[in-house]
């Protein structure tokens, strides 16, 4: 099964994502593992993606893409892969599609963790850590308004929205139920 898991920042992506990937036996790939992995093993993407981490800047689309291609070339995601923090844009999901097309593959299913504002910004402040400033946990969720959301447009016909509010295994097992039936 191919997945894709959005919603905003604080809405359980991380935690669902990697209870469904140990369920069904695929991968889950995340950005921010992708970042750490060729940071730590030094690769070339790695050693570009550091260049712009010491500049305090964002890494640019065309490694993040570049990064996600690689990935979804490796025999493991024969059977299936769960994106997490991937595609963040249209641009991204232009990229992803490209890639899928190459690879003769689909996306399964899209599964929208469906979190109130409020709800969010609560989760975020009681992590405690220090970048997680209201003000900041709200300016994350208009970029993600923004810029994310509109993805679910895009990809209409296969988002399975879920209530993410409720205990990690509550809203695994409605994450579970609300993939297409022949995936389960």
């Amino acid at each position: 099964m191919r997945l894709l898991i959005l919603g905003p920042q604080g809405a359980g992506k991380g935690t669902q994502a990697q209870l469904l990937s140990a369920e069904l036996g695929i991968p889950h790939i995340s950005t921010g593992d992708l970042f750490r992995a060729h940071l730590g093993e030094e690769t070339e993407l790695g050693k570009q993606v550091r260049v712009y981490l010491d500049a305090g800047s964002l890494v640019p689309d065309e490694i993040t893409n570049e990064m996600v291609r690689e990935r979804l070339q490796e025999p493991d995601t024969a059977a299936g892969f769960l994106l997490d923090g991937f595609p963040r844009t249209n641009g991204q999901a232009d990229v992803l599609d490209g890639i899928l097309r190459v690879l003769g593959v689909a996306l399964d299913a899209v599964v929208e963790l469906a979190v109130g504002r409020e709800v969010v910004v609560g989760r975020m402040l009681a992590r405690g850590r220090s970048d997680d400033t209201e003000e900041a946990i709200r300016n994350r969720l208009e970029l993600y308004t923004a810029e994310t959301a509109p993805l679910l447009d895009r990809y209409r016909s296969i988002v399975r929205t879920v209530d993410g509010v409720g205990e990690v295994d509550e809203v695994g097992a409605r994450v579970l139920a609300a993939l297409p039936p022949a995936q389960r």
